[in-house]
């Protein structure tokens, strides 16, 4: 079922934040009184809604974007699908070419909503139509994001009555692993893709999640366990584990850590599994154990809500765990052998089996195989420690490995949050990515998998504009 129109009513105004501000070209077409429908039924998940989509979550109507004398620049389209609320937006001189956009993990709400991409203005002003889906479900369920975005492509011709020559996808977080999923599994539907702080390393991130939490138990001498089927009060046994790790390592929740020599050898282990030594990485590893885990954890820091024994290892979606590092050797050093300590943490750290793997298909946790048929150009923050820089290096060592490293470019931004990109480092991005399409001229990127240049004081300047103020660094040279 299919229920469309160019603009839309909507009231409601949900508890959720957008991640991603809305970035206009002039004054809303329409205007913001218009009242937004309530959330409906969703037609294909029991319990599910759907937000209006012709509205912002904020309650301001989504229209056309204008120039500044008010005159439209671009033809909108909302409506819902199969559960899902989609955009799309036209240009009035259409290149003939459509970005899809896959958003990133949302939690596990049961209401849904759909979004702009952050480079909304820049597609329009450079004759790129775009469509975005809410996704029919929340969660980490990457096998419906692809399965939503890339209905977009038919959807965007039954809609505007116009076909697409070409399609680019993109998609942030979450949505980076959609996109990487998507253009393996469909192959013949895209001709370039733009993941940026994506997960492109498909199960290995709930590793790191799992790598960070026991070393960092086992290193403050708490003993933790890690349940396949948790008991319903396992949070408040792990809240109390976690308040006894905390002053071993000098941290406190809600405020900068004040590092013990257990602590400072646990951020040193952090750094390493998730890129290695690099600039920036103190000033990271202390913004993240400031901002407080999700709730109902949020009385934790960051890291400590993430890990996969809250949830059984399955994030709620896989049918199994997924994390596993029974074979993982920690180091808090770069030396040629392991150090004595080295070996007693590897001894004292909770080993745990994983009982299911990245999935082949669309279920569970689908599996990124780095084998990129189009030209992939990605972006991702070195201090971000939601998503690490790891996951970079795992797309680009199996993307090697299937000898396709020709077809990814990867791109390093010095900042500590998670998809904290500015306007030009996306736009440049997008712009080398069509270009690189257009004319084969494979654009330039980092040496993410060279240990010395991940090291070099002055890494990721070279693709980084905007100095972003938590980010502490060597300044780049001029």
């Amino acid at each position: 079922m299919i229920m469309g129109r160019k603009r839309c009513a909507l009231g409601f105004v949900a508890a959720v934040v957008l991640a991603v501000p809305l970035v206009a070209a002039g004054p809303p077409a329409v205007a913001a009184a218009l009242a937004c429908a309530a959330p409906t039924p969703s037609s294909t998940q029991p319990g599910y809604l759907v937000a209006d989509p012709g509205c912002d979550l904020n309650g301001v109507p989504f229209a056309a974007l204008t120039d500044s004398t008010g005159a439209a620049l671009s033809s909108v389209h909302t409506g819902i699908r199969a559960g899902a609320a989609y955009r799309i937006e036209v240009p009035l001189h259409w290149n003939r070419e459509l970005v899809v956009y896959a958003h990133g993990y949302r939690g596990i709400g049961r209401t849904v909503y759909v979004d702009n991409p952050a480079l909304r203005a820049y597609y329009i002003a450079r004759g790129f139509a775009w469509a975005a889906s809410s996704f029919a479900t929340n969660g980490y369920d990457v096998g419906q994001g692809v399965r939503d975005s890339v209905a977009m492509i038919s959807l965007f011709r039954q809609v505007t009555g116009r076909s697409a020559s070409d399609v680019y996808l993109t998609g942030e977080s979450m949505g980076g692993q959609v996109t990487a999923v998507a253009i393996e599994k469909y192959p013949s539907s895209f001709i370039g893709a733009m993941p940026y702080c994506g997960v492109l390393g498909d199960t290995r991130l709930f590793d790191y999640y799992l790598d960070a939490n026991v070393t960092a138990a086992a290193l403050a001498g708490v003993q933790v366990d890690f349940p396949l089927e948790p008991s319903p009060d396992y949070q408040n046994l792990w809240r109390t584990q976690v308040s006894r790790i905390l002053p071993n390592l000098g941290l406190t929740a809600g405020a900068l850590p004040n590092l013990t020599a257990a602590g400072h050898t646990w951020s040193a282990v952090v750094e390493r599994g998730t890129g290695g030594v690099r600039p920036g990485f103190d000033s990271s590893f202390a913004y993240w154990n400031a901002v407080p885990a999700s709730a109902p954890l949020n009385d934790l820091p960051f890291l400590f809500g993430l890990y996969p024994g809250l949830t059984g290892g399955t994030e709620n979606i896989a049918a199994g765990n997924v994390a596993d590092n029974r074979f993982t050797r920690y180091r808090s050093t770069d030396r040629r052998r392991p150090t004595a300590a080295e070996r007693r943490l590897n001894a004292d750290v909770l080993r745990v089996r994983r009982t299911a793997t990245a999935d082949p298909g669309l279920s569970g946790i689908p599996r990124v195989d780095g084998s990129p048929p189009v030209p992939v150009l990605s972006l991702h923050d070195i201090g971000d420690l939601f998503v690490p820089l790891s996951m970079e290096q795992v797309y680009a060592q199996r993307a090697a490995a299937n000898h396709r490293s020709r077809l990814f470019v990867s791109r390093a931004i010095r900042g500590v949050g998670h998809c904290d990109f500015t306007q030009p480092e996306l736009r440049t991005g997008f712009d080398d990515l069509v270009n690189w399409v257009r004319t084969g001229h494979r654009p330039g990127g980092d040496a993410i998998l060279d240990r010395r240049r991940v090291a070099d004081p002055a890494f990721g300047c070279r693709y980084t504009v905007g100095v972003r103020a938590a980010f502490v660094a060597p300044a780049c040279p001029a």
